[in-house]
């Protein structure tokens, strides 16, 4: 028996028996010592699941990368998404979810067909136009909840990915250096929150941590213990390192890409330290703009099911010019270590420039379409007998009520609306998105708006929203978010990233319509051509097509309920805490029983005085009589 599996099959012994001490010293003590060798113009790039995915939002780990290396002009992507293992990395706009040759016979409860179309690049394509230099690959945390079970379907996929990956030349001269990163132990966070406390998963995270390093020695490439490390700094319960247990928050990020650093390129000072907000912002503003590339919003149209007939005119030279501006934060982050700010518009103003994107649509001759106001509008309604309608706020008065995407009310009677000018995505050039969630209120009671407050701006799409004691949940893209206002001023001054993996592929399906039910948990509607792969403290919750979120804020639990539904678009409850959907393309106001109006956008149960009795309580649903 070879001395790595030796050492494994003891680990898991102690492991087994409690001697939890004893497996990671065993663990910590075969480290390997080697790190990677780093040379001038590097293309480093980073693959795996959330737990590199979610290294975007903050940033820590390339700012620290490029203070401790200033001369080397560091080229760093992140290639991460939520679900991802080793062989399966599906994308809605490719219809193979396979990374490499073989992968199929590994997940093949995956193997299904959920009909995904398009000629999204796979990641072979992706590191080979980025010239691999190195990649930094994070796994194990997804796999490892199929426990001990699944451990050695693990090994074979993660070595079957090593072993292709170390016959590639992506950058077209030499095959790249690789990194394996374990997962993160699980953080207890059971005394504060309704959460797992761990035990059951850090036994299966040890297990499938040494699984990777006995894969890593068996390949002789580097391997990266993040197990352990993150495992004493959460016996120690001084701090809170997650949001959830599973997920690191700010300074888990912050201690993450530290160690990160120094276990792959070796320990390092920084020169010029006071240089690092400026890198920092520089490193935020070009993995924005990356994310706009690699994870773009409404790709559906640009390479997925949508392409026809208007994606070959439109989209080929939008792609282009997001990619020339990512080149030119790349430059920005260099001049940053330097001190020095770069001029983006000018830059930008270099780039390719856009064609006209012509209208397709044909005057009838007999009038010019305009969009009606106030007064005018309400004219132009016919209403059954006992119904008025009114004027509570216009884009007249209030110029930010542009797009109104949903409206809630508050216990406070203060209206809130959610818009968004930037439907269906950003096109790249333009300002960066500014959509917003609004609150109108009638100060005077006169029946009509007359105090606007911003509750939070530089949104994209936020197509769902509601409200909750501990904040407002918000879709925004491939993330779903907690706005807080932490000082009462009516704005949100806090930002939490609670779940990451949505997809956006097409955002007119995206996760949406957002309804809190009795309990307080919050549903979501998302439709067809998507597939999202979000991780959680539960494990990772995986959806194709259409169907419905469920978001227990307590537990910090997501559920999907697949439904054969394309485009579900409202949610209502009942008193009874029984709930009801409509969706845009068939015959559905559903319930769990019989019932038909078609078609429609929206759906709520309406109770106030001002409603005739037999119209109060009961489900409405909003037609439409024309699509678009």
């Amino acid at each position: 028996m070879k001395k790595t599996e030796l050492r494994s099959n003891v680990a898991k012994l102690f492991a087994a028996f409690g001697f939890l001490p004893i497996a990671l010293c065993l663990l910590q003590c075969t480290h390997r010592h080697a790190t990677l060798k780093l040379k001038k113009d590097a293309h480093i790039m980073l693959i795996g699941n959330n737990l590199g995915s979610r290294m975007m939002n903050y940033g820590y780990f390339e700012t620290e990368m490029q203070l401790r290396y200033p001369d080397s002009l560091l080229y760093i992507r992140n290639m991460s998404d939520g679900g991802n293992t080793p062989g399966f990395r599906p994308h809605s706009g490719r219809p193979s979810p396979w990374a490499f040759p073989g992968a199929e016979q590994f997940q093949t409860e995956q193997a299904n067909d959920p009909d995904m179309q398009g000629h999204f690049e796979t990641p072979e394509q992706w590191l080979t136009r980025h010239r691999a230099d190195i990649i930094i690959a994070f796994f194990g945390s997804v796999e490892s909840f199929d426990g001990p079970e699944g451990v050695q379907r693990y090994k074979d996929e993660l070595d079957a990915f090593v072993k292709y990956t170390l016959q590639q030349r992506y950058n077209g001269v030499s095959t790249p250096q690789l990194a394996l990163v374990s997962p993160i132990a699980f953080e207890d966070l059971s005394a504060k929150y309704d959460l797992p406390n761990g035990k059951r998963e850090n036994d299966n995270l040890l297990l499938y941590t040494q699984a990777m390093k006995a894969v890593a020695d068996s390949n002789q490439v580097l391997f990266v213990d993040m197990y352990t490390p993150f495992k004493k700094l959460f016996d120690k319960g001084n701090r809170q390192w997650t949001i959830d247990g599973l997920q690191l928050n700010d300074e888990g990020y912050k201690k993450f890409s530290l160690l990160l650093a120094d276990a792959v390129f070796g320990k390092k000072k920084v020169k010029y330290d006071s240089h690092r907000a400026l890198v920092h912002a520089a490193v935020m503003e070009k993995n924005w703009m990356w994310h706009k590339d690699f994870k773009m919003p409404n790709g559906v149209q640009a390479y997925g099911r949508r392409y026809d007939p208007f994606g070959p005119d439109n989209y080929p030279a939008e792609i282009a010019k997001i990619r020339e501006m990512t080149a030119i934060r790349d430059e920005a982050i260099w001049k940053a270590l330097k001190g020095e700010r770069m001029n983006l518009d000018s830059a930008d103003a270099l780039t390719t420039q856009l064609p006209e994107v012509k209208t397709n649509y044909v005057p009838n001759g007999k009038d010019v379409p305009r969009y009606l106001y106030g007064e005018e509008a309400l004219s132009k309604f016919r209403m059954a007998p006992g119904y008025e309608i009114e004027l509570f706020a216009s884009e007249e008065e209030f110029p930010d009520l542009e797009k109104p995407m949903q409206l809630s009310f508050d216990n406070r009677g203060r209206l809130w609306v959610a818009t968004m000018p930037t439907y269906p995505h950003w096109k790249p050039g333009d300002p960066k998105p500014n959509d917003k969630i609004l609150i109108f209120e009638d100060t005077d009671n006169d029946g009509k708006a007359d105090k606007q407050t911003i509750f939070a701006d530089s949104l994209h799409l936020p197509v769902g929203f509601e409200l909750a004691p501990e904040g407002v949940y918000v879709s925004q893209g491939t993330d779903f978010v907690l706005l807080k206002d932490t000082d009462g001023d009516g704005k949100a001054d806090k930002k939490e990233v609670l779940l990451s993996g949505f997809d956006d592929h097409d955002t007119h399906h995206a996760h949406h319509a957002y309804t809190a039910d009795p309990s307080g948990a919050i549903y979501m509607g998302t439709g067809v051509f998507l597939a999202s792969d979000i991780e959680t403290p539960y494990g990772t919750v995986r959806t194709t097509n259409g169907g419905f979120f469920r978001y227990d804020p307590n537990r910090r639990k997501l559920e999907f309920a697949q439904l054969s539904v394309p485009n579900p678009w409202g949610i209502a409850f009942d008193d009874w805490g029984q709930n009801f959907y409509a969706e845009t393309s068939g015959p559905a106001v559903s319930w769990m029983m019989p019932g038909t109006v078609k078609p429609i956008y929206g759906i709520f149960t309406p109770k106030s005085r001002n409603l005739v009795e037999e119209a109060s309580g009961y489900p409405a649903a909003c037609r439409w009589a024309h699509r678009r």
